[in-house]
């Protein structure tokens, strides 16, 4: 492996380890290459990230091995990032983790360098006293059970982009980079408990109206051959997949913000699977997709 290189990264200094080990064999995407792409996509990937804590997903051997995820920061944070302890339920609860606030490249390198592949964030954010705010995020993530792929989440998510307009609120979509997609609407909340209570309402809604379809229960032997619609990620104790995060995938595929033109026109899975390399392409040639999604959405309707 590589010598210790260290580096100055917006007036912070790193040291960043075995830069030559293969994250992903199969692609040949090395360390390296993993924090170059996490650089090259910092200014549409942190606005997303910015004050929301961070649980990333680490695989030091590379994701063909066990990786784990990893909260609790704070064990091994430079001093200058800024780091939040905080229960992940707003009941609270003892010792809670350390997490890290991702605010700037130097704080993005740094977690690539712990081969930080994946990037989990809730949908709230945390004020400047340390305190959590009200999620301003709604979620609908999209699991397909076998053998619906990806191409019928498409089917659904359509039909979730008209019902959720239908009571004002404007949704983006994203793949999830592995089998299914999620999509997001910019929201105001009174409570904390309010988006995953109307989630659950619309999901409800959409398996009684397309039974074959879709389900919005957990229950795994409901699964096959349907979309499920989890309403449970608006839950404040979870986290959903960065947009432009790595997966932990063979082939280094991507949450990958997409177009609705592009959410109707899919007919096969290959149509919306993109790798780290088509993601630089579509950011040269489309910017933030999902960049609305940091303006101050509309009040959830009850």
């Amino acid at each position: 492996m590589t010598a210790e290189v260290t580096v100055h990264v917006d007036g912070h200094k790193l040291a960043l380890s075995n830069l030559d080990k293969e994250l992903y064999p199969e692609v040949g995407l090395t360390k390296a290459g993993v924090i170059d792409y996490y650089r090259r996509v910092a200014s549409v990937l942190l606005p997303h990230l910015v004050n929301r804590t961070l649980t990333m997903f680490r695989c030091p051997d590379g994701v063909g091995k066990p990786g784990f995820f990893d909260k609790n920061a704070a064990r091994h944070a430079p001093s200058w990032l800024r780091t939040c302890a905080i229960s992940a339920s707003p009941g609270g609860g003892e010792d809670p983790p350390g997490y890290a606030l991702i605010n700037d490249l130097a704080g993005l390198v740094w977690v690539a360098n712990l081969a930080g592949v994946e990037l989990h964030v809730p949908q709230w954010t945390i004020g400047p006293r340390g305190g959590r705010r009200l999620p301003d995020l709604l979620v609908f993530d999209l699991d397909p059970g076998a053998p619906a792929t990806i191409v019928q989440c498409c089917a659904v998510a359509l039909r979730l982009r008209e019902r959720l307009a239908a009571d004002g609120l404007t949704s983006y979509a994203k793949t999830s980079g592995s089998k299914g997609m999620q999509l997001y609407a910019p929201v105001q909340v009174s409570a904390p408990e309010r988006t995953s209570a109307y989630a659950h309402t619309i999901a409800n809604e959409l398996a009684v109206q397309c039974p074959d379809a879709v389900i919005s229960r957990m229950t795994r032997s409901l699964r096959p051959g349907k979309v499920f619609i989890d309403w449970s990620q608006n839950n404040p104790a979870k986290t959903t997949v960065a947009p432009y995060s790595l997966r932990a995938r063979p082939c280094a595929t991507v949450s990958t913000p997409v177009t609705w033109e592009e959410v109707a026109a899919c007919r096969v899975p290959d149509e919306l699977s993109f790798t780290y390399q088509d993601v630089l392409t579509r950011i040269a040639d489309s910017g933030d997709l999902m960049e609305p999604l940091l303006l101050q959405g509309p009040r959830l309707p009850r």
